[in-house]
């Protein structure tokens, strides 16, 4: 079950502030796993950014019968975090520089359709009523026995926080018959502005 709502408000022209509000939850014997972050058909350029976050704790004890990527959240990789649950929200401000300041209609597709992109987005995926039930995997660190050289295992507090947001530009070009998306992001967790991610897609903007 889940909502997509759109608005679309003109500051100036052809100059638009587009906002986005997505949720969904999944529920009953055969559940979805939602990985938040990257964006939608992301291509990675990056041999040293992976595309999924190995890092993030996932419940392996939840019989998940499929999976599917939870986006926009720029500024992570797949999985910053996980659940049966999503919801974000994403804000850009679109220019369409080149059409905004041309005085006559432009034939090429390229150069009517480039624009420039600011964004911001922020998220949660989480397992339970709220993302701050308690009930998820990532919540927890886990030592396994072998690493606590002891009989138990131990789980440590992780002090993630269900919630994470990004901010970032873009650039959006129309090229032979593809609608290409350019974005450069910062994430931000625990405070912490992290390193850049540059993502490459081919999908057309919500």
């Amino acid at each position: 079950m889940g909502a997509d709502f759109r608005h679309y408000q003109v500051i100036h022209r052809n100059l638009i502030w587009a906002n986005r509000f997505a949720a969904s939850s999944s529920f009953g014997g055969s559940r979805l796993i939602y990985y938040l972050g990257s964006v939608d058909n992301w291509i990675n350029l990056s041999s040293k950014v992976s595309t999924f976050d190995n890092s993030v704790r996932i419940d392996d004890q939840a019989k998940y019968a499929y999976q599917t990527v939870a986006t926009n959240m720029r500024g992570f990789t797949q999985n910053v975090r996980n659940g049966n649950n999503f919801a974000v929200i994403n804000s850009e401000i679109r220019w369409p520089f080149i059409k905004y300041f041309s005085r006559y209609p432009n034939s090429s597709n390229f150069w009517s359709s480039l624009q420039a992109v600011g964004f911001f987005d922020v998220g949660s995926a989480w397992t339970g009523l709220t993302p701050f039930s308690g009930g998820n995997a990532y919540d927890y660190d886990i030592i396994p026995r072998e690493q606590s050289q002891g009989p138990i295992t131990i789980y440590v507090d992780s002090n993630r926080s269900p919630i994470v947001y990004g901010f970032g530009y873009g650039l959006r070009a129309q090229l032979l018959g593809y609608f290409m998306r350019f974005d450069w992001a910062w994430g931000v967790e625990k405070n912490v502005i992290l390193p850049r991610i540059f993502y490459f897609s081919l999908s057309t903007d919500f």
